[in-house]
């Protein structure tokens, strides 16, 4: 278990590729650190390179130059779960055995999956659900089987990208509060990547805004609104409207 009180620590991170569409710089000596049990959010103008960052924080891909850690002298591997915008369910799998995947990979056992599992449907809103398939399942179940499988690997950081990107407003809008509610319970620690300002606001401890690419901190926001948060409130209209105005200066 992470003992600091950093559960990541985002150190001079740069990133590039090159391939047919030529050089591309992604990302500038991007610094941060992400406290643990606290919710923090990525936003920034499309293309600046948000999904590099979070799949950098996953260790699914190097930096160029910089480091990633949970404040200690070891590195992110093991600790983090990584949800990616599509929810990647396996269509031959029952909802069940799709929440269940990572305790199969880790080899842990499976009665005790499935019983931790069946409880997590309950509490996801997903109670006699089990045995579906994702094909049976809508747009907003699936999202939140895919959220199950990840809180069923055990993870202390939970890596989302954009998760609730594909749903209706009202099916979004739902999600947040239940998400949230989920959060508040278990205390995970969460980076978010998300494109909507007010879903960043209503759910973040902190929102970091990219610079266009290559993507660096252009500035960091405290939310220090009590929750739950009202979407109509001035305070987070007020916040709302100076973000929306900051991601257009930065374009």
């Amino acid at each position: 278990m992470l003992q600091n009180a950093d559960a990541i620590v985002v150190d001079r991170v740069q990133k590039s590729f090159t391939g047919a569409r030529g050089h591309v710089d992604a990302l500038s000596s991007i610094s941060f650190d992400v406290p643990r049990g606290t919710w923090t959010t990525l936003i920034g103008p499309s293309g600046c390179g948000k999904t590099t960052l979070l799949r950098i924080l996953a260790g699914l891909i190097p930096p160029d130059a910089g480091t990633v850690s949970p404040g200690e002298s070891v590195g992110l591997a093991g600790l983090v779960a990584y949800l990616p915008q599509r929810d990647t369910l396996l269509p031959w799998r029952t909802a069940i055995d799709n929440a269940i995947l990572a305790s199969e990979i880790d080899r842990r056992p499976i009665d005790e999956a499935r019983r931790e599992a069946r409880e997590l449907f309950t509490h996801f809103g997903l109670a006699e659900f089990e045995d579906h398939y994702p094909s049976q399942l809508s747009g907003g179940m699936r999202q939140r089987l895919a959220l199950v499988r990840a809180f069923l690997a055990h993870r202390e950081i939970l890596l989302l990208d954009e998760p609730l990107g594909a749903l209706d407003p009202l099916t979004r809008s739902g999600l947040q509060d239940w998400l949230l509610s989920v959060w508040q319970e278990l205390r995970k620690t969460v980076v978010l990547v998300t494109h909507d300002v007010e879903e960043a606001l209503l759910l973040s401890d902190r929102v970091l805004l990219l610079s266009p690419r290559p993507a660096t901190v252009e500035r960091a926001y405290d939310v220090r609104l009590p929750r739950p948060r009202d979407r109509s409130s001035r305070e987070l209209a007020e916040r709302k409207a100076e973000m929306l105005g900051r991601l257009l200066e930065v374009k």
